[in-house]
């Protein structure tokens, strides 16, 4: 219950009894919590309180909210190991089942269209305007759930019929068969942690501003040639990287 002579705030108070109910079963997974005035009125306290104390479970992903509907507990989050997760894993050209990814939307472009295409493919000025690229936005599911929104880059003088290929399904290893010089290899990452765009959170279903995790990978074949630039963002609510390494 809210202790009133407490020295800790009631918002952190009321905070740790929603987390507790959600620890012990009373309030499961994708179920309604309490509304604002609910709670006002069963522990005595402000509107005010109450909202802090959702907004901050609500930004460190323990809840979520349906715009008209209410307050939900949020599901368990998907762990993602990094023993098994590599920069190729989201990657088209590596990429073993196609099971668990929806294609959003396919297209061709420049180097025109997105500058940051120029210095990963390190394109030379007297080329610019002249090398194109596949543009594949696809979503990641882990069961019937989005958990992350994807978008690849891959050159077309390399692999011009890729987009044909992932409309039909293909798996990589139907794509690359007969391409052995263009078979990833190695790839370099990059991370960080964002905010979720209009754009985002359409694809991610989550609201504007929520963190997400964002990896750039560039992606190498044999030869070192870069076939694939991925950039990746993970729901932060939903997913976990764990890094393990050896020496």
């Amino acid at each position: 219950m809210i202790n009133r002579y407490s020295s800790e705030p009631l918002y952190c108070q009321l905070k740790s009894i929603i987390l507790k109910k959600i620890e012990n079963g009373e309030y499961k997974e994708d179920e309604k919590i309490p509304s604002e005035l609910e709670l006002c009125q069963e522990y005595n306290i402000s509107r005010p309180t109450v909202r802090q104390a959702i907004t901050e479970l609500t930004n460190s992903g323990q809840l979520y909210k349906i715009k008209g509907k209410g307050t939900f507990v949020s599901r368990n989050k998907k762990r993602i190991d990094i023993k098994d997760y590599s920069g190729f894993t989201p990657s088209i050209l590596d990429y073993q089942s196609t099971d668990d990814r929806i294609i959003i939307s396919t297209r061709v472009i420049n180097d025109t269209c997105f500058d940051k295409l120029r210095s990963v493919f390190n394109i030379p000025l007297s080329h610019y305007n002249k090398v194109e690229f596949a543009e594949i936005i696809y979503q990641t599911k882990y069961g019937n759930e989005i958990y992350s929104i994807n978008v690849s880059y891959i050159p077309l003088n390399l692999f011009p019929d890729i987009i044909d290929n992932v409309l039909s399904s293909q798996a990589s290893h139907e794509i690359l068969k007969g391409k052995y010089p263009l078979v990833p290899e190695k790839s370099k990452s990059m991370l960080e942690v964002i905010h979720s765009s209009q754009e985002d959170s359409k694809y991610l279903e989550i609201q504007v501003g929520q963190p997400l995790i964002k990896i750039e990978n560039i992606i190498y074949s044999k030869s070192g040639q870069i076939v694939e630039f991925v950039i990746t963002k993970y729901r932060a609510d939903k997913c976990r990287l764990i890094f393990e390494s050896k020496k």
